[in-house]
């Protein structure tokens, strides 16, 4: 099995750079993953993001998840569980407007982290849908510009995650096998705990823990702009019985009214046009299709787009 691939961003202010973005396409079309080392992020500032998470699940989630695990009756399950992940979860959004300051349970210092973090994080990946740009072969900022809708703003949130013990975890997952709905997230996961795992030619691959590294991964609406060139990618967690893993995972998607389909220059014939893959679509129609669709295949929520394409009557009865 080749070897993960991980790209030092510092390598594209060389003689390296072509063939690091020759690394870069070769991870979006055939694996939908990569890590990235000398980001730009400071260690020291990953270092206090991770201690506060730590200490603010411990301090605040950690019994509640501990009672919620009882009162589900999760730690003596004897078959498999299907509808429920062994995780403790807190979403933050960042654009178009934040609720950090609205979350509950968070002390200011870390509300300031979280969004400091965020800013950083909106930066890289702003950075990366231009490099996107370059090896599809897109005007610079087109992918941004895809991703923003009437508020001349992308949808940008964290999802902040912990994955305790599990006793059982041939019987319950972190959290089952998905592909993500959006455009790029970014993951700031545990450097000793490991357990996110994509699925790469029928295989289940781990994601190598790596200190200080962001994990990128693509999400749907990548695939449908880059007409299937780049790929969303099946992954999950799964539960480990030592330590607790804390994932922060970023979500950069398209504004909520912002209208996605592939980008003309990637149609490449008029016989493709006609049999195109890819649905257009307003994104929040695809939200809300995916809300109850998450944890199955992608391709089925596609199809429904089109027929919502085809008769925009017929959105409010798909997304239902």
């Amino acid at each position: 099995m080749e070897n993960f691939p991980v790209i030092n961003m510092e390598k594209l202010n060389g003689e390296e750079r072509k063939a690091t973005m020759e690394t870069i396409k070769d991870a979006c079309e055939n694996w939908g993953f990569f890590e990235l080392v000398n980001h730009g992020i400071p260690t020291e500032f990953l270092d206090t993001v991770e201690k506060m998470t730590k200490d603010h699940y411990k301090n605040c989630l950690e019994q509640r998840f501990k009672e919620l695990v009882a009162s589900k009756g999760l730690n003596a399950v004897n078959t498999e569980v299907n509808d429920m992940d062994w995780e403790s979860t807190f979403y933050l959004k960042h654009l178009p407007r934040s609720n950090i300051s609205e979350v509950p349970d968070l002390d200011e210092e870390y509300r300031k982290v979280m969004k400091e973090f965020a800013l950083k994080l909106e930066k890289l990946a702003e950075e990366l849908l231009d490099l996107f740009c370059e090896n599809l072969g897109l005007e610079k900022g087109y992918l941004k510009k895809a991703f923003y809708g009437s508020q001349g703003s992308p949808t940008f949130g964290t999802k902040v995650s912990n994955y305790p013990p599990c006793p059982t975890p041939d019987l319950i997952k972190g959290l089952r096998s998905h592909t993500d709905a959006g455009g790029v997230i970014l993951l700031f996961q545990d450097d000793k705990v490991s357990g996110l795992q994509l699925l790469k030619d029928g295989e289940w691959i781990d994601v190598p823990p790596m200190r200080h590294s962001i994990v990128i991964n693509l999400g749907d609406q990548l695939e449908v702009i880059t007409n299937g060139k780049y790929k969303s990618v099946e992954h999950r967690v799964i539960a480990q019985t030592d330590g607790t893993r804390m994932s922060i995972a970023s979500f950069y998607n398209p504004g909520s009214d912002a209208v996605i389909y592939p980008a003309p220059s990637l149609v490449e014939t008029e016989t493709e046009e006609k049999n195109q893959v890819y649905p257009k679509f307003v994104f929040d129609d695809y939200m809300k299709l995916y809300a109850g669709l998450k944890f199955q295949a992608k391709e089925p929520r596609f199809e429904a787009m089109k027929t919502v394409e085809a008769n925009p009557s017929l959105a409010a009865i798909a997304t239902a």
